[in-house]
């Protein structure tokens, strides 16, 4: 699938918060794209976290850019911090129902997560929350081939 100079704005626009020195279509397969789940896949709830399945909202333009991405990444990987788990405000069970939920919407528009790495940690100099590199560790033991230097990692925050 080719990404149309359209398409292209498009995407570069709904993730301003990341600088790209390249454009998309020198993206080759072997890259790796790494997704904050909230404020990036969908909205954040101002004070509080997504605790349930009817609570999450995709934003349009993730939902419409997800396929496209699909087709010039090779592995896309969530990953997000999910104190509300660490804090029993929510359990890793309704964190799974989200995911699962969330995964088999995208799959439905011809989209894909290849795997969602999520830390409940409270602590926020854990290895494992972001912005710490444990959960693109555990990518890269998952997924081998992943190389950090043709990675991108789009977040709402730095």
């Amino acid at each position: 699938m080719r990404i149309s100079r359209k398409q292209y704005f498009w995407i570069i626009i709904y993730f301003k918060n990341i600088i790209l020195s390249f454009n998309l279509s020198d993206i080759n397969p072997n890259w790796t794209l790494f997704l904050d789940r909230d404020g990036v896949i969908n909205f954040e709830r101002n004070n509080d976290y997504v605790k349930s399945w009817e609570e999450f909202k995709f934003y349009d333009e993730s939902i419409k850019a997800l396929p496209l991405l699909a087709a010039k990444f090779t592995t896309i990987v969530v990953t997000t911090n999910q104190k509300g788990v660490g804090k029993g405000i929510m359990t890793e069970e309704s964190l799974q129902t989200i995911h699962h939920n969330m995964v088999s919407e995208i799959v439905k528009l011809s989209g894909r997560i290849d795997h969602i790495f999520y830390c409940t940690d409270l602590d926020n100099d854990s290895i494992n929350r972001k912005p710490q590199p444990g959960m693109a560790l555990q990518a890269k033991q998952k997924f081998p081939s992943i190389d950090f230097s043709k990675s991108i990692m789009v977040g709402n925050r730095t």
